[in-house]
């Protein structure tokens, strides 16, 4: 069975740890309606997406 033979210092195990970090949400602008939204997704609010209307929000 393989035991490690030192103790892994701080510095390699945060060294390793590094990307394991969430990433902060980025939003953008919808260009039809100004509200935001994901980017590359369809917005929530007004149904556009690309600068077409995909779905139709009907109040």
């Amino acid at each position: 069975m393989a035991v490690p033979k030192r103790k892994t210092s701080p510095s390699k195990r945060n060294m390793r740890r590094s990307h394991d970090a969430l990433k902060v949400t980025s939003f953008q602008e919808c260009p039809n309606c100004g509200e935001l939204k994901l980017p590359h997704n369809l917005c929530a609010a007004c149904g556009h997406y690309n600068g077409r209307e995909i779905v139709s929000t009907e109040a």
